[in-house]
């Protein structure tokens, strides 16, 4: 038997940020990063708190790839407040804090049940309706993927105002973690109809709108699109969950500090050869990996579908590279220029283990071997 739900309530649309002047309680607890406090992006949480009269205290002390102390000094202030409600305003790294936050705040204090709100400020990672969220242990240089029902937001604040400054290379890094998150959940193992009805609309999304909300950030209605995209796909992969390309781009992250979608994208392309067994000169044959004619549909919502199976998903995977040379994403990583090529396989082995033993490369369609995921590693760089 299987399930599906969605347990986070979703306000979208013109003026969604007035949904906060409706909160019955008399104080929150914010949970936001120094860009949002900097750039007045904090102004649209409080000013419609302020009209109602509530009192506010904000924890601002969020770096991207959270890591655990930060998360702990998080769960002083928030038992030491004690608000009924929490507010997230940011992206992955405020979300993901405020998460955990939360959920160890309840385990100290069991009296303590605040609701989460997540108010994101970029399209992409989805984490305002997902009960996933990434820490990080700056000491070993590794990534800890934690789930938990008892994580998901209980609401979910899309404002499309919170994404129109947002620069160019987010926007790109960003949108193409979109792209990942609803094509990985497509072909999960875990997949559904539902799940999969999500990841298509996403993907259609992107393909309409992402470039578009790239290239002109005053372009309003592209980027209200790409930020629902960003929701559907979260919660495509709340339920299906991911694959080998988040396993290893965790460990890229964790390594050389590389913005997860970033990591995602160069990863992309190799993994949905991998994963399908097709690369530039397969011949066609009777029977295919089922997570072939998944890559072929998601070929057709994209407007990419081919001749067969082997031309279809070597036209999809041209359309991603495609993508990701309009938007300026490097195709390797040494085109990044923030390691070197020695210290970069010193660490293949080290990552491979790693993204092995990660929560996501479970339910990938194909089973990797340490060899193959060494393989890819080389591959990308």
């Amino acid at each position: 038997m299987k399930e599906f739900d969605v347990k986070t309530k979703i306000y979208f649309g013109e003026k969604s940020l007035e949904r906060l002047s409706e909160l019955d309680t008399d104080k929150v607890f914010i949970v936001t990063d120094p860009f949002a406090l900097s750039s007045g992006l904090i102004d649209f949480v409080t000013t419609p708190l302020e009209k109602s009269s509530i009192k506010y205290k904000i924890f601002s002390d969020i770096v991207p790839d959270p890591p655990i102390d930060k998360v702990i000094s998080g769960v002083a202030e928030a038992l030491e407040y004690k608000a009924k409600y929490m507010i997230a305003l940011g992206g992955g790294s405020a979300m993901d804090t405020s998460k955990a936050i939360r959920k160890f705040a309840t385990k100290i204090d069991g009296n303590f049940t605040p609701k989460l709100i997540c108010i994101p400020t970029t399209s992409g990672t989805g984490s305002e309706v997902t009960s996933f969220c990434v820490l990080s242990d700056a000491k070993n240089n590794t990534k800890i993927p934690l789930a938990s029902e008892d994580m998901i937001p209980e609401e979910a604040i899309l404002d499309e105002v919170l994404v129109k400054s947002v620069p160019p290379k987010i926007t790109a890094d960003t949108g193409m973690d979109v792209m990942t998150h609803a094509i990985e959940a497509y072909v999960s193992i875990n997949n559904n109809e539902f799940s999969g009805a999500l990841a298509e609309k996403a993907v259609e999304i992107c393909g309409q709108f992402l470039l578009r909300s790239y290239s002109d950030s005053n372009d309003a209605h592209a980027r209200r699109k790409v930020h629902i995209a960003s929701c559907l796909a979260g919660l495509a992969f709340n339920s299906a969950s991911l694959g080998l390309n988040h396993g290893m781009a965790h460990q890229l992250g964790a390594q050389f500090h590389i913005a997860h979608g970033r990591a995602n994208a160069i990863l992309l392309p190799h993994i949905i050869k991998y994963n399908s067994e097709i690369s530039t000169f397969s011949k066609s044959r009777e029977v295919y990996p089922s997570c072939v004619r998944k890559y072929c549909n998601m070929a057709r919502i994209l407007g990419v579908s081919n001749l067969n199976e082997v031309t279809t998903i070597n036209a999809l995977v041209s359309y991603i590279q495609f993508m990701m040379t309009q938007m300026s994403i490097p195709l390797k990583i040494s085109e990044l220029g923030i390691v070197s090529e020695g210290e970069y396989m010193e660490k293949v082995e080290e990552m491979a283990d790693a993204a092995l033993k990660d929560a996501c490369t479970a339910t990938n369609p194909r089973v990797p071997k340490r060899s193959e995921v060494i393989q890819i590693y080389k591959e990308i760089w």
